[in-house]
């Protein structure tokens, strides 16, 4: 029996949960989203087993990461996000580790290196959260930023030495696409392609994301600079297209399907 009542716990502007979230688009799952702001998240997470977002609930039980999420979903959905090959899953496997521990952990220390004021996160941290979580942001922001700032080791130094690990990861997926392929496993869009896109969104700032992105005179010189750096990458393009194809259509089909539900 197929699980009802998804419901998807996350921080509006964390791109793991961007990572979940477009899996339950492309998959065309209706789905309620849980939004919270940090520290908040942790009690609507702590109370299904998890320790941050996101948290994918259901009828039947929970999911408590994004990988583990999109896993799970393809048990419901048999070879729409992985594939069956050995081959495909050795490199999809050894490629979803690298976003994962690399490119996911240093996109989101690159940005708040450079965008941990409150003028900038409080759109990115509020955006469908409780009512009462957004008039309290002025109140835990000094204490959640600096909680933040010691947790990612965020220096003078950390966004460009952050940069040149996501550089590593683009590098990679450069010589992967080298070869002309559509997609990073071959011909067939999968978890591998969302993976990536979704944790390389905050140096990509896609269009289609689910937050807007600011213009980029808006942000820090050094910001602006790495994002167009990125941008003009074949894995930036990549990423980039990803969303283009991928994103803003699953997004439209599932809201299509959430209403007549």
């Amino acid at each position: 029996m197929m699980p009802k009542n998804f419901r998807l716990v996350t921080i509006p502007v964390s791109h793991y949960s961007e990572k979940a979230r477009w899996g339950l688009d492309y998959l065309q799952i209706p789905f309620k989203e849980l939004a919270h702001m940090p520290p908040f998240h942790r009690g609507a997470t702590k109370k299904y087993g998890g320790t941050s977002v996101p948290v994918l609930i259901t009828d039947t039980g929970a999911a408590t990461d994004s990988t583990d999420i999109l896993r799970y979903l393809d048990r419901l959905y048999p070879e729409r996000l992985y594939p069956i090959d050995p081959q495909l899953q050795l490199l999809g496997t050894e490629l979803e580790i690298l976003f994962n521990n690399t490119l996911g952990v240093h996109t989101r220390r690159w940005g708040y290196s450079y965008v941990l004021t409150p003028e900038l996160l409080y759109p990115r941290w509020t955006l469908g959260v409780p009512f009462w979580e957004k008039l309290l942001f002025p109140v835990i922001f000094p204490k959640v930023g600096a909680i933040l700032k010691q947790n990612l080791d965020i220096t003078a130094t950390s966004g460009a030495e952050s940069y040149r690990e996501i550089k590593g990861v683009f590098d990679r997926v450069d010589r992967i696409l080298a070869d002309g392929r559509k997609y990073l496993l071959g011909d067939r869009f999968s978890a591998i392609d969302i993976t990536f896109a979704a944790l390389a969104a905050p140096i990509l700032q896609p269009p289609e994301h689910h937050i807007s992105p600011a213009p980029l005179e808006s942000l820090p010189p050094q910001m602006s600079t790495d994002i167009r750096t990125a941008q003009g990458t074949s894995a930036g393009k990549f990423g980039l297209r990803m969303y283009a194809e991928h994103r803003r259509n699953s997004v439209k089909s599932n809201a299509i399907a959430n209403l007549s539900s």
